[in-house]
C-alpha cells in the first residue's frame, strides 16, 4: 500500500527553477511541496480505499500473466469490483484501472522508440549536472530472467518528485530546450519493454540528502487484482551516517509498502534493495525494467546474445538472415538506414543530431559515437526553408543539408532525417513517390522545432505547418535531382532539351510560341510562354531560353523563320509529377498572398486611424488659429478706437 503525505506534515522543499518531467524517471529538482499528492499514486484517505497491496484478493485465472506478449497482454477479464467507501467530505476522483497502463503504452508500436524515451529523460537532466547514461542487461537472478538496466548521474528525484514520475500527465518541465513535455513518456515507454519496472533515485534538495523506491508493476496489479493503479514505495532520509525510513502516516503503512516491493520486485530483501543504490553515486536515478515481453514465438522481443556490445531487436534483426541474400540487398542492410531498425547502437548514434560535449551514452559497456549522416554527403548543399507560422509569429529559417550519400548511386537509400529540440523523430523520411526514380541517393537532415511531434516522438501531428513542411521536401528533392543528378551518373532531365532564345521577329505578337503543329499566336491557344517554377535552370548547367509549357513538344526551325522558342521535351512520367508541383506551389503561394493580404488589411487600417487623427488634429488646429485671429482683430480694433 503506497505512502501519504499528510497535509500538517509535508516536507518543505525549497522552489527551484526546473525543467524536470515526470516523463522521465529523472526530475531532479521539485517545486514547493503541494498539500496534494497525485491521485494515481496516493489516495487522499488510505483508510477509506479497499485496496491493500499485501491483502489476498479472489483473482480468476485469466487474471494472471498467462501472456508475455505485449500485444495480448492487455486481453484480460476485469472482475466486478465494489467502489470504496468515502468518508463524508472527501470527494470522489477519477479512478486509473491497471488495464489503462497497458493501453497506454501501446502508443509506442516500436520497441527502440519506448527505449528512446528513457534515454531523453537521462538527456534533460544534463542542465542538472548528468554526465551520462548506461542502457545495460542484468540477470535476475530470482528467476534466471534478462532485465533492462538505466543508470544516470542526473540530479534525482526526491520523494515528491518520484510520486509525481509516476503519476500519469503530470509534467514540470517547461524549458524549450527540453525534450519531454507531456507527463507519459516514463509509464508508457517502462510498460511498453515489460511487464513491471523498479525505480532508485537519489536526490539532494533542501539541504536534505534522501533515496527512494518505487515500483510500477503491471504483473503486481493484475494478480492482487487490483483496480486501481496502487504504486508502492519507500523513501529514506540519508542526511546522517544511516539511512532513516521517512514515515508519513504510520510505520504500519511504511512496512507495507516495503513488504509489497520485496514481494513483487526482483530484490527479496531490505539488503539486496538497498544495495542498489551503491552505484548510483551521490545523485541520479536506475531504472530496473524486468519481466520483459515476447514476441508471438514465445522468445524475447529483445535480442542481448547476437552481440554482447548492442541490443537488437530480434524480429527485424532475423529478417534478414532467412535466406542467402543478394549482394545488393546485403548492402542495403548493411547501411545505417537499416541498421537502425534492428540495432539499438545504430539508432542511439542518430538519435541526437548535435554531438555532446560533456555528457556520454554507454551501450552495454561501451560508448555509442555519435553520427550525422550529413558529415559523409557528396555535393552537399544548404536549402532554408522560411514556414509562414502567422501573421504576429516571428519568422523562423530552417536550414536543410542535403546530398548525396557516399554510396550513391548503388544504394537507393532516399529520405529526410527531421530533428524536433535535437531529437530524432522522423529518420529517412521519403517524400518522392514509390516508383518513382528522382531523389535516389539524396538525404537531407534538417531540425523542425516549429511542428509539434506525436506522442510516442516516432512522427509529427499532421497540423497545416506539417503538410506545408512536406510539400517544401517535395521541392527540395526535384530542385537538387534537377540540379546535381549527373554528377552521380543520372540523366539530367534538361539533357535533351534543345533550349535556345533569340529576338522576336518584327510583326509577331509578344505571345507567339512555335510548336509542332504549326506557328500560331499563343493567345488562340489560350497559352504563352510559361515557365515551371520547379524546373529552374541550374547555374553550372549550360543552357539558353525558357522551358515551356508541360506537355509541348520541342519545336525545330523553319527557314525563315527568325525566333523559335523552344520548349523542354518532358517525359509523360513526370507530367504528373511536375503539375503536383506546380499545385503544390501555387497552394503555396496563394497562402503567402492571403497572409500578406491580411497584413496590407491591417495596415491600411493602422494608416486610416492615423489619418482620422491627423485630421482631428488639423481640424483643432484651424479651429484655434481662427479663434486666435479674430482675437486678434479684436484687439486692434480697441487699440483703433483707443
Amino acid at each position: 500500500m503506497p505512502p501519504k503525505i499528510e497535509k500538517d506534515a509535508v516536507p518543505v522543499v525549497v522552489e527551484v527553477c526546473s525543467s524536470d518531467d515526470e516523463d522521465g524517471v529523472r526530475p531532479g529538482t521539485s517545486n514547493v511541496s503541494s498539500n496534494k499528492t497525485p491521485l494515481q499514486t496516493m489516495p487522499e484517505n488510505q483508510e477509506q480505499l479497499s485496496y491493500t497491496a499485501n491483502t489476498p484478493s479472489s483473482v480468476s485465472n485469466n487474471q494472471t500473466l498467462e501472456s508475455r506478449s505485449f500485444w495480448k497482454a492487455g486481453d484480460y477479464v476485469v472482475a466486478p469490483t465494489k467502489n470504496p467507501v468515502l468518508a463524508q467530505g472527501h470527494l470522489e476522483h477519477a479512478r486509473v484501472h491497471p488495464k489503462f497502463l497497458h493501453s497506454n503504452a501501446t502508443s509506442h508500436k516500436w520497441a527502440f522508440g519506448a527505449i528512446a524515451e528513457l534515454l531523453d529523460n537521462a538527456v534533460d537532466e544534463i542542465h542538472n549536472g548528468a554526465t551520462f547514461v548506461k542502457v545495460d542487461k542484468l540477470d535476475i537472478m530470482k528467476d534466471n530472467s534478462p532485465a533492462l538496466l538505466f543508470l544516470d548521474d542526473g540530479g534525482g528525484m526526491d520523494p515528491e518528485s518520484i510520486r509525481k514520475c509516476m503519476s500519469l500527465g503530470y509534467s514540470s518541465k517547461k524549458s524549450k530546450t527540453t525534450i519531454g513535455q507531456y507527463g507519459n513518456g516514463f509509464k508508457t515507454s517502462t510498460m511498453r519493454l515489460g511487464a513491471d519496472a523498479i525505480v532508485f533515485s537519489r536526490a539532494n534538495h533542501s539541504s536534505q540528502s534522501t533515496q527512494s523506491v518505487g515500483l510500477l508493476s503491471y504483473t503486481f496489479l493484475r494478480r492482487t487484482g487490483q483496480d486501481d493503479v496502487i504504486v508502492p514505495m519507500v523513501d529514506f532520509d540519508i542526511s546522517g551516517h544511516w539511512a532513516e525510513p521517512i514515515i508519513y502516516s504510520s510505520q504500519d503503512d511504511w512496512s507495507d509498502n516495503l513488504k509489497s516491493i520485496l514481494e513483487w520486485s526482483p530484490f527479496t530483501s531490505k539488503e539486496e534493495l538497498m544495495h542498489q543504490f551503491e552505484d548510483i553515486g551521490p545523485h541520479g536515478t536506475k531504472v530496473i525494467i524486468y519481466n520483459l515481453w515476447l514476441n508471438d514465438e514465445g522468445i524475447y522481443e529483445l535480442s542481448f546474445d547476437d552481440d554482447d556490445e548492442d541490443i537488437r531487436l530480434r524480429d527485424e534483426a532475423n529478417r534478414g538472415h532467412l535466406t542467402r541474400l543478394h549482394k545488393k540487398i546485403a548492402e542495403l542492410q548493411s547501411h545505417i538506414s537499416y541498421r537502425i531498425r534492428y540495432s539499438l547502437r545504430a539508432y542511439a548514434s542518430m538519435l541526437y543530431l548535435r554531438k555532446f560535449t560533456n555528457f556520454k551514452i554507454i551501450l552495454r559497456g561501451k560508448l555509442v559515437e555519435q553520427f550525422n549522416i550529413a558529415n559523409e554527403f557528396k555535393y552537399s548543399k544548404v536549402m532554408v526553408y522560411r514556414p509562414q507560422l502567422g501573421v504576429a509569429s516571428k519568422e523562423v529559417t530552417v536550414e536543410t543539408t542535403i546530398g548525396f550519400i557516399k554510396e550513391a548511386p548503388s544504394l537507393n537509400v532516399s529520405g529526410f532525417n527531421v530533428y524536433h529540440k535535437n531529437r530524432l523523430i522522423r529518420p529517412f523520411w521519403k517524400v518522392t513517390p514509390d516508383g518513382s526514380s528522382k531523389g535516389h541517393g539524396v538525404v537531407g537532415v534538417l531540425e523542425a522545432n516549429f511542428i509539434e511531434p506525436a506522442h510516442d516522438k516516432q512522427d509529427f501531428e499532421r497540423s497545416t505547418l506539417f503538410i506545408r513542411l512536406e510539400a517544401r521536401l517535395k521541392q527540395m528533392i526535384n530542385e537538387y535531382w534537377n540540379c546535381h543528378c549527373h554528377l552521380v551518373g543520372y540523366q539530367s532531365p534538361y539533357s535533351r532539351a534543345d533550349i535556345k532564345q533569340k529576338e522576336a521577329p518584327l510583326g509577331h505578337p509578344p505571345g507567339y510560341v512555335s510548336n509542332s503543329k504549326g506557328e500560331l499566336p499563343a493567345d488562340q491557344h489560350n497559352i504563352g510562354i510559361a515557365v515551371n517554377p520547379q524546373k529552374e535552370m541550374c547555374l553550372d548547367q549550360q543552357t539558353v531560353g525558357l522551358p515551356a509549357t508541360v506537355g509541348q513538344k520541342s519545336s525545330k526551325e523553319r527557314p525563315g523563320s527568325h525566333n523559335q522558342v523552344t520548349s523542354v521535351d518532358i517525359q509523360a512520367s513526370g507530367s504528373v509529377d511536375q503539375i503536383c508541383e506546380e499545385n503544390i506551389q501555387l497552394f503555396m503561394r496563394c497562402e503567402e498572398h492571403m497572409l500578406r493580404e491580411i497584413e496590407l488589411k491591417q495596415t491600411v487600417e493602422e494608416l486610416e486611424k492615423e489619418l482620422e487623427e491627423a485630421k482631428r488634429k488639423c481640424a483643432q488646429l484651424s479651429s484655434d488659429l481662427e479663434r486666435k485671429r479674430k482675437q486678434k482683430n479684436t484687439n486692434q480694433q480697441k487699440e483703433d478706437i483707443c
